[in-house]
């Protein structure tokens, strides 16, 4: 080989070499500028304090206050934010649990959880206009309050479905915590869904009035069992485990009975039950509060009403609804939520309303 073809050979590998050094420097400095602009991230989130109060059901209901505390705890992980969680025990809890997260904790923002705590929260953020406020499930029209609504109706159509696609004897149940119109629009989309698979199904509404008594929902899931129903829905944060109980009580001594659970899949939140969980409706409040916490971060926080339904991921249902529901069932689902989205379907809000619909959209 002549010496031009070596020197030419040899030219070229280094012309080789050095692309793949570029190339790792770049890489190597792309994943230096990640990892600078995360830690600038979480730099910026250390100086933020959180606070979270709940209702009466508290942080451990697996449910309702559990996904709110969770979404809470993400944000942490990525922005470094302090949290200062409280528990209530009673109505009479909230004011002061708000007035100490916002004055005695400092905390930048502080969430009231579910709708029991809107007027103490509308007292406390009218009397500290300079901080910040968020709450779940109600309404404040002030500027320095968010408010987190939710499309419950929309998920709960869909569990309806299912309840009326796996009910064998054509009666159905519901527990819902209070009878009120935010609990009442989980009421009105399950009755609405059922009704929308079999406008003659028999749907038993009771009220726990409660968010914690899993006595209650235990008495309440004997009962409704024995008038006949084989699935039953709660919307009853703590209340609804009671109703587990019952459910895995009946099925080990031999009887068919489901129960549904509702705001996370309570089929991983409430494993020893996850025999007799048909499905969970799943209600993304730790989207919610986690976006709320970022915007707390990035500085873009306004006081705002936000809605999340199925067009916004902010229900839905359970990803573990493949273990106990058909595929055809499930198949249905796909095309009642098209429909809901598409706005083929309104889903009442309502009981009145619910117990005249009918739809032929999805046939």
């Amino acid at each position: 080989m002549s010496k031009k073809k070596i020197v030419a050979i040899l030219a070229s590998l280094a012309m080789v070499a050095s692309l793949f050094v570029g190339c790792g420097k770049a890489g190597n400095e792309n994943a230096t500028n990640d990892a600078k602009e995360g830690q600038k991230q979480e730099q910026k989130g250390k100086d933020i304090k959180i606070g979270l109060s709940t209702d009466e059901g508290g942080l451990n209901d697996k449910s309702f206050n559990q996904s709110a505390d969770k979404g809470i705890k993400d944000a942490q992980k990525e922005t470094g934010v302090q949290y200062f969680p409280i528990e209530s025990k009673q109505k009479e809890d909230y004011e002061q649990n708000l007035q100490t997260l916002s004055l005695d904790q400092n905390c930048d923002l502080t969430f009231a959880i579910g709708y029991q705590m809107q007027e103490a929260l509308e007292k406390i953020a009218k009397a500290n206009t300079d901080k910040k406020y968020a709450i779940v499930d109600s309404v404040v029209e002030l500027p320095n309050v968010r408010s987190l609504m939710f499309k419950e109706e929309e998920g709960s159509f869909l569990v309806g479905a299912i309840a009326a696609k796996t009910t064998k004897s054509g009666t159905i149940g519901y527990i819902g915590g209070k009878d009120v119109p935010s609990i009442n629009k989980f009421t009105a989309g399950y009755i609405a869904g059922a009704r929308a698979v079999n406008p003659n199904i028999k749907v038993v509404v009771k009220y726990a009035d409660s968010f914690s008594d899993t006595n209650k929902g235990y008495e309440f899931g004997k009962s409704l069992y024995n008038e006949g129903c084989d699935v039953v829905y709660h919307a009853a944060g703590g209340v609804g485990i009671g109703l587990f109980k019952a459910a895995d009580e009946l099925k080990k001594a031999g009887k068919n009975v489901w129960a549904i659970g509702v705001d996370q899949d309570q089929a991983v939140t409430v494993p020893e039950y996850k025999n007799i969980i048909l499905t969970s409706m799943i209600k993304r409040v730790d989207i919610a509060t986690k976006e709320s916490v970022e915007s707390i971060v990035n500085g873009t926080f306004k006081g705002e009403t936000k809605v999340y339904g199925l067009k916004e991921n902010g229900v839905g249902v359970a990803e573990t609804s493949k273990d106990n529901v058909p595929a055809d069932v499930l198949e249905l689902v796909k095309k009642y939520e098209k429909a809901i989205v598409d706005g083929q379907i309104k889903v009442p809000e309502t009981k009145e309303d619910a117990m005249k619909f009918t739809t032929d959209a999805v046939k």
